[in-house]
């Protein structure tokens, strides 16, 4: 017998039993077939084991699941693609609520819509947005939970031309801390809305997403080119004026890391440092290769891949960089573009990566999102041009401490660039408080409010969490109840 979250509820038969009984889906504990499966997520560095976890086979799921923990006070986190860097999906000792089996999609071409239950990976959305010449605004990595990335704001190939992936939505289905079924727009619940598009999961478990979709392809012209990394500065500093340069239909990323041994890479650059540039230009073919061509003549390139190419091509170039199981830490920042004197300094962090799965990247947003106010929805950042995302990445975790602080390092460094915002998604386990309210900014006020609405007993807490404005306290000696302020 184990009691759950030093709670006094015993996790025996009976409990077990009561919890498949409310459930289509499977309930799972240590010990039952699938269990070691369902609670390993993306990162490896992430080792948690829950007492329960509930495999919703739907909204009705999510329902009894919710009400279940609540009247159980159990901590619980929400599992969908189980990619976030801080490895929030699963929680110790409390329950997983797995919504990985949810993955339908369902397309209004007509309409451009897109509805897309929580368990569904970018690419289960490309797959059958694409067979209609269509796409949602998603992330760089296919095999990443939609949910994940649109909760928390979300950016990717199309923002610069459509804004984040939360600014795409049209309404949610969400199940709230009451363990109520809702249905959240601009004209539903509109608080609600306004503070699921980018508060990170605090506000309920999202079932399923409606999304405006967009024309793209299904051919693009897209895909990567490098450069030697003892040419960093002066790709760099191209790069700087290439991007500045660019239309907004076209995205830019510079990545600098050990070169893979890619096929498409010259094999005697594989395991030195390389350069590179990832690109997509989501309009025409002949307008995209007009677009790329000052970039693919820039000095001597080691390989070039960017070339026509399916959109949902694309969306996968990055997904052999990030497989399940790897070690990963992260040190991210917005930037209001890219200054010349961030470039010395980050291009000496770069060659001083140990581990040839690191990179340095620089993701290009620049352009719709910013033309939105910063309270249009809870997501912050929208002064940001780029997001610097520190990447460490090795095997062993007798390495762990030498990645970690060479990531650390990095960030102290180019901190001082950045815009003061953080993109919450990228934000790692050892992140506190301080770094949630520098990824809302002056959002942040709001969401504690909308919070202590929606969410006054903090349930939804196994997050990058925003705690209630308001704490009802009890008084000592018993006289009534006082309001504490949460700063």
């Amino acid at each position: 017998m184990r009691t759950l979250n030093e709670t006094t509820i015993a996790l025996d038969d009976d409990v077990v039993v009561s919890l498949r009984g409310r459930l289509t889906g499977e309930v799972l504990v240590a010990g039952d077939p699938g269990y070691e499966e369902a609670r390993a997520i993306w990162n490896g560095m992430i080792d948690r084991r829950p007492a329960l976890i509930a495999r919703c086979a739907g909204p009705a799921d999510v329902v009894e699941a919710v009400r279940f923990a609540k009247d159980r006070n159990l901590v619980t986190s929400v599992k969908a693609g189980g990619h976030n860097i801080a490895g929030q999906a699963i929680c110790e000792d409390g329950m997983v609520l797995d919504l990985s089996q949810m993955r339908d999609v369902f397309v209004d071409p007509v309409a451009r819509t897109a509805s897309v239950q929580a368990g569904c990976t970018l690419g289960d959305v490309d797959r059958e947005t694409q067979m209609h010449g269509l796409a949602a605004v998603m992330g760089f990595v296919s095999t990443t939970g939609a949910a994940g990335v649109t909760v928390g704001g979300g950016f990717g190939y199309l923002t610069r031309t459509h804004g984040m992936t939360s600014d795409n939505l049209r309404s949610v289905e969400v199940v709230t801390a009451d363990g109520e079924l809702r249905t959240a727009s601009d004209r539903e619940n509109p608080d609600l809305f306004w503070a699921i598009r980018g508060g990170g999961g605090n506000f309920g478990v999202v079932t399923s997403f409606e999304y405006d979709l967009h024309p793209v392809g299904p051919e693009v012209v897209a895909g990567a080119i490098a450069w030697r990394g003892e040419d960093a500065a002066e790709v760099l500093e191209f790069f700087r004026g290439f991007a500045a340069e660019a239309p907004e239909e076209l995205t830019c990323v510079a990545v600098l890391r050990p070169a893979p041994p890619a096929p498409w890479l010259r094999e005697d650059v594989h395991g030195k440092a390389v350069v590179m540039a990832l690109v997509c230009h989501s309009g025409s073919v002949e307008d995209g290769e007009r677009a790329v061509a000052s970039l693919k003549s820039f000095g001597s390139p080691v390989g070039d891949v960017i070339m026509r190419r399916p959109y949902v091509q694309q969306q996968q170039l990055l997904d052999a960089t990030q497989p399940k199981g790897r070690r990963y830490y992260w040190k991210s920042e917005y930037l209001p573009g890219i200054d010349a004197a961030m470039l010395p300094p980050l291009i000496e962090h770069a060659r001083a990566i140990a581990s040839p799965h690191t990179a340095i990247l620089l993701f290009q947003l620049e352009g719709a999102l910013n033309r939105l106010p910063e309270d249009h929805s809870a997501a912050g950042g929208r002064d940001s041009a780029f997001v610097l995302n520190i990447a460490a990445s090795w095997e062993s975790a007798a390495d762990d401490a030498a990645n970690i602080e060479w990531a650390r390092a990095c960030w102290r460094d180019l901190r001082r660039f950045s815009t003061g915002y953080v993109y919450v998604n990228f934000l790692t386990e050892d992140e506190g408080a301080d770094r949630t309210r520098e990824a809302y900014g002056g959002n942040h006020a709001r969401l504690a409010e909308l919070k202590a609405k929606w969410d006054p007993d903090n349930f939804f807490r196994h997050n990058k969490n925003v705690a209630p404005a308001l704490v009802a306290t009890r008084r000592p000696g018993g006289g009534g109840f006082g309001v504490a302020v949460d700063a």
